[in-house]
């Protein structure tokens, strides 16, 4: 009993370590163009506005792309620790600690070891990467997560988590809009006509999940955003429900996209983006399978409800030629839980070791990162000589790391507007590939990359 004991506190320490890790790193390398430096430019923005209802894109530039959520947290973020990168990432650490919490809750309910399941999932690539990372993923995973396990335990008679099941899916509303919606669908019709047949289910799905309160519970909770939303943008609705769910998939080519453009992959490129993005732990999946088909309990209910939740993402989006990796993360609790149920008195080969391994990992890319890359992702190194207030213009685009690391004082001009601030000081960016073409001779380089330079103009 007490070598159990030693084992599950050693289990314990060795999870908490691997949070403790991620959670340190945060301040050690600056927010990435595009994305981390998108989101983080949007929190402060927001911030410093005093708009709390529209995220923006730019000054006086709403952005219709994504609901608030992951812009209320990072925002908060700043709020409380001031403009930083651990700020603006330490509420998506907290939101993927929740969504472990709740996934050890739910396996400790299902009889399946707890710390195991928790272990895996975090040391999952994509979950531990998005575990800070500042975008809508790890706060649409614990609404989905929260929906799934919500649903089960309604289904199981206990009728108060199916409405926690639906304050779930109003998370997700609010975290990436309706595709919450339609991944918990796909899980769950998924689930029900594989478990229970075609048409048996269906009318037991009215008797045992309060449908119609749930559903009024959601509304409650998300639908007032989306109104004064539209409300205060006019064109929000049509936008983020029709471009953004819709053309965006199944138009690889769409140009309706106000904030980018979308990717064109080949269609079921998400199935090869999970078996990479879940490392190391989709690599078990098949012997998982293995064990449990030819276990004494053989292929159960809830084996089978793990495994329709775990695809849902890649279901959703196989057709899909607009994906990235991290559209696979609000599968990978069910892929912690798989693994876990089907080794319930060892680990899985090598857990510890990999376990270990995970965090290393993240330190030694820390390291990496801030031994060059990061100058070509981010420009916080370019422009740390530039004084706290001053405004730096960019010959061009300017990257969102710009925006926020000179708090919104970067601006764009033209080689016109160039020639005209000769009487001037300033400081200036430009590409490599521009400072032959130019006259810039009362100019003096202060910084540079590979791929642009820092001076610092007067006359």
């Amino acid at each position: 009993m007490k070598a159990m004991s030693r084992l599950a506190w050693g289990s314990l320490a060795l999870l908490v370590t691997i949070l403790i890790v991620r959670l340190v790193s945060l301040s050690f390398y600056p927010l990435m163009d595009t994305t981390e430096a998108r989101y983080g430019e949007m929190a402060r923005l927001m911030v410093e506005t005093g708009n709390w209802l529209t995220p923006l894109f730019d000054y006086n530039v709403p952005f219709w792309g994504k609901p608030p959520l992951h812009t209320w947290m990072s925002a908060l973020g700043l709020t409380v620790f001031g403009d930083n990168e651990f700020a603006v990432r330490v509420p998506h650490w907290l939101a993927a600690v929740a969504t472990l919490a709740l996934s050890g809750y739910f396996a400790k309910r299902l009889k399946i070891d707890a710390i195991k399941t928790c272990i895996i999932l975090s040391t999952c690539v994509v979950f531990y990467v998005s575990a800070g990372a500042v975008m809508t993923d790890m706060a649409l995973t614990f609404g989905l997560t929260l929906a799934m396990v919500g649903f089960y335990l309604c289904w199981q008679g206990e009728v108060r988590w199916g409405y926690w099941g639906f304050v779930g899916l109003a998370i997700g509303l609010l975290a990436k809009g309706p595709v919450v919606i339609v991944i918990m669908t796909i899980g769950v019709g998924l689930w029900l006509i594989w478990s229970q047949g075609l048409i048996q289910p269906w009318s037991r799905l009215w008797q045992k999940i309060p449908l119609l309160s749930g559903l009024a519970l959601m509304l409650a909770i998300a639908a007032p955003w989306y109104l004064l939303a539209e409300q205060a943008t006019p064109g929000f609705l049509q936008y983020f429900l029709v471009g953004e769910h819709w053309l965006r998939f199944v138009d690889s080519g769409w140009t309706g996209d106000l904030y980018g453009s979308a990717h064109d992959e080949p269609r079921g490129t998400i199935w090869l983006f999970f078996a990479v993005a879940a490392l190391p732990w989709s690599a078990f999946i098949p012997l998982a399978l293995w064990r449990i088909f030819n276990s004494d309990s053989g292929l159960t209910s809830l084996h089978q409800f793990l495994i329709c939740w775990m695809v849902a993402p890649m279901v959703l989006f196989t057709l899909a030629g607009n994906v990235l990796p991290a559209y696979v993360l609000p599968g990978i609790p069910a892929l912690a839980l798989l693994l876990a149920s089907a080794w319930p008195k060892t680990n899985l080969p090598g857990q510890t070791a990999i376990a270990i391994a995970i965090p290393l990992l993240i330190v030694a890319t820390v390291v990496l990162l801030n031994s060059g890359p990061t100058k070509l992702k981010s420009d916080k190194w370019l422009l740390t000589p530039v004084p706290k207030g001053e405004s730096v213009y960019y010959l061009g685009k300017r990257p969102f790391s710009s925006r926020f690391y000179s708090e919104g004082k970067s601006k764009t001009m033209t080689e016109d507007e160039l020639s005209a601030m000769a009487a001037v000081r300033y400081w200036l960016v430009v590409k490599q590939a521009q400072i032959s073409e130019l006259n810039l001779s009362y100019c003096t380089a202060v910084r540079e990359t590979k791929e642009k330079q820092l001076l610092q103009c007067q006359p």
